[in-house]
């Protein structure tokens, strides 16, 4: 007869001891920031992409309307079909080519799409190609899943420039897809129609997936978003994945989308039957309207961001020790804080510690960004100002320090 523990011996997966390894630590410092703010101290969060512009009203509304109308109940797998129909619009004027409804799968949110998308096309041990910086959550994902990352570096002093030999040289004989992120996050960054163009074929033509993250792609500044859909010659070894989380100021809404083959619409279909068993049919009749209602509101939203990128890109040229590429695109500004004498974990911490700013180490980005962090645009510029006020005086601080 057995006999009852007096403790249960909890045992996990080796899929959850890796998430137990997070050496860089890299919300450690946002998480404490959040901490001190739920208790009412000032505490400037520049440390991650949630947009502090509101969803637009008229969303909002079309959101009470249906769920007046009783919209509260399961939704097809593939997503709502007026939905997918506005999706498929859409991407049919950005790619100038045709797009079936059914090519679209709707997820809550992008992460889940990337998740499906990985899941649909790798086994564990298997390898993914990533550019760095790349976006904290990928990581995650790789952990979930079992799978390698074979890191690319884009080049800093080229804009955060993609070098596609780089892309192909990352390659090898494990590798099952290469994972695209324009524009990028962190780093705001764009790949060229070309670029796109080209990889897209050799992909292809050495039987690997090419999945694109293009969440950013209405936040463009000086030049429009160029969709792998649109540069890629063939489109049945591609993936786009995108949402309205950052665009609409809508990330708690939590909905995203997959447009591929019909092939592949069919298997991501079966992994989120199995998995999310669809999305709320009130939040997908409100992405339907505000990506029907949204052209002033979108204008206004670039016009916003691009305010407060040359404002705090400015103040960060203007600093002593401090310096930034200016990104093309998204709400992020990759800082390079080398010349304080602190990597970008120490300049975190202790710009939280001493000045109570929030910004978010570039570790984990990458191994090879250690010396940025990313701060993020979703504050106002009356917000900014006097936080960059605070910054300036910690490198004044930085400075005597190195003289002591």
């Amino acid at each position: 007869m057995l006999m009852p523990a007096e403790h249960f011996a909890a045992r996990f997966s080796h899929r959850m001891r890796a998430f137990a390894d997070d050496e860089d630590g890299v919300w450690a410092v946002h998480d404490t920031a959040c901490e001190r703010h739920a208790k009412g101290e000032n505490i400037y969060l520049l440390s991650i992409g949630d947009p502090d512009l509101p969803t637009l009203p008229s969303t909002i509304e079309a959101t009470i309307d249906s769920l007046r109308d009783g919209r509260t109940h399961y939704a097809p797998g593939r997503g709502e079909l007026r939905l997918r129909r506005v999706i498929a619009d859409i991407e049919a004027r950005a790619s100038g080519r045709a797009c079936d409804p059914d090519e679209i799968i709707i997820f809550p949110g992008a992460t889940n799409a990337i998740y499906t998308t990985l899941a649909c096309i790798t086994d564990p041990g298997d390898a993914v190609v990533v550019a760095e910086p790349m976006y904290v959550g990928y990581d995650g994902i790789f952990k979930a899943l079992g799978i390698a990352k074979s890191v690319v570096p884009l080049d800093a002093q080229a804009g955060f420039r993609l070098d596609p030999e780089a892309v192909k040289a990352a390659v090898t004989s494990d590798t099952r897809a290469v994972l695209l992120n324009t524009p990028g996050n962190p780093a705001g960054n764009m790949i060229d129609a070309e670029t796109l163009s080209s990889l897209a074929s050799w992909c292809r033509d050495n039987g690997l997936w090419l999945v694109c993250d293009e969440v950013y792609s209405m936040i463009t500044f000086e030049r429009r978003h160029v969709s792998l859909r649109r540069a890629a010659a063939a489109l049945d070894n591609v993936v786009v994945i995108d949402s309205l989380s950052k665009s609409h100021a809508m990330t708690g809404w939590r909905l995203g989308w997959t447009v591929s083959s019909l092939d592949m619409a069919e298997r991501l279909l079966d992994f989120t039957s199995a998995t999310v068993f669809g999305c709320c049919q009130f939040v997908q009749d409100a992405a339907a309207f505000a990506l029907t209602n949204d052209e002033a509101y979108i204008a206004d939203v670039r016009d916003e961001y691009r305010k407060r990128r040359d404002y705090l890109c400015g103040r960060i040229d203007a600093v002593e020790g401090l310096s930034c590429v200016t990104p093309e695109a998204g709400m992020f500004v990759m800082m390079d804080v080398s010349g304080s004498g602190r990597d970008g974990a120490m300049f975190a911490r202790e710009l939280l510690d001493r000045h109570d700013i929030s910004v978010l180490p570039g570790a984990g980005f990458g191994p090879g960004c250690g010396q940025f962090v990313r701060v993020s645009l979703c504050q106002p510029v009356e917000v900014l100002a006097p936080a960059l006020d605070r910054m300036e005086r910690y490198m004044n601080e930085c400075r005597r320090a190195k003289k002591r």
